[in-house]
């Protein structure tokens, strides 16, 4: 999600810092957004130097004290503690102005922005995967979140070329809330037995762009089974949002989708 936001940024026009702590998975990063920018290319939508200055204009470091910026938009791990040492670390060395925004699916921002030096300067600015792709921005609005920071998150996630909608800080927010059903009522089909593509073909026959099943394996078993943890232990373990043993095995086993090549279905 992190190279996807970066691109979408740059493309914009915008200068970026894209940082990741492992120096592997910063070159994949640069390499992954070289070659989704090329295949722009190849389809007659950039040109060769279109693609270079976008590129350009993206700083891959492993070097914290290189993020020094106007907006700051975190997009790792779903644990709160991550995310609060990431932003409390990123505090010190930015100035008074600078907004932080965690890309979160559903972990709620009041809780992140109380722990921080300034509470009123955090909000959330969830993008969709694939972000480059992806029209809908969810701005969350934290209880201490200032209205000048969402007024600036909303005209950022206009500048970028996306569609933002404001939200309160609730539970899954809005398309996490809502897609809960979608993702939990299929698995409890599989458990029961149905296979995967027979519960994907039907719900694509009725008009969903994706199956539950293929869309758990392109946004990653790990996150998708984390934003039902966090929805299903906010609205205090309703059972009909309890999460499925059947995720929770894909990820304890590392299937997590596309990105290992095996999650529901195998992809080579």
């Amino acid at each position: 999600m992190g190279s996807g936001i970066a691109q979408v940024a740059a493309t914009a026009g915008l200068p970026v810092v894209l940082y990741e702590l492992n120096a592997a998975v910063l070159e994949k990063a640069e390499s992954g957004i070289a070659r989704n920018l090329q295949s722009l290319v190849d389809k007659g939508k950039l040109d060769a130097a279109q693609r270079e200055t976008i590129l350009g204009r993206i700083h891959f470091t492993s070097v914290i004290d290189d993020c020094a910026a106007d907006l700051v938009v975190e997009a790792i791990i779903e644990k709160p503690e991550a995310k609060t040492a990431l932003f409390t670390a990123l505090a010190t060395i930015n100035g008074a102005d600078t907004i932080f925004a965690s890309n979160t699916s559903s972990l709620s921002i009041s809780a992140l922005a109380a722990t921080l030096p300034h509470p009123e300067r955090v909000a959330g600015l969830h993008f969709f995967n694939p972000a480059p792709l992806m029209k809908l921005v969810e701005v969350v609005k934290g209880t201490q979140t200032d209205d000048r920071i969402i007024t600036d998150l909303v005209a950022f996630t206009k500048a970028v070329g996306k569609v933002p909608v404001v939200c309160k800080d609730a539970p899954g927010f809005i398309v996490n809330r809502v897609a809960r059903p979608y993702y939990i009522e299929s698995l409890r089909l599989a458990e029961e037995g149905m296979p995967y593509d027979t519960i994907d073909r039907l719900l694509e026959g009725q008009g969903f762009r994706m199956g539950p099943f293929k869309l758990m394996d392109l946004i990653g078993n790990d996150v998708n089974y984390a934003v039902s943890c966090s929805v299903y232990e906010q609205m205090s373990r309703p059972e009909r949002l309890k999460p499925s043993d059947i995720q929770k095995e894909r990820v304890e086993s590392g299937n997590l989708g596309r990105k290992t090549g095996k999650g529901y279905y195998r992809y080579d």
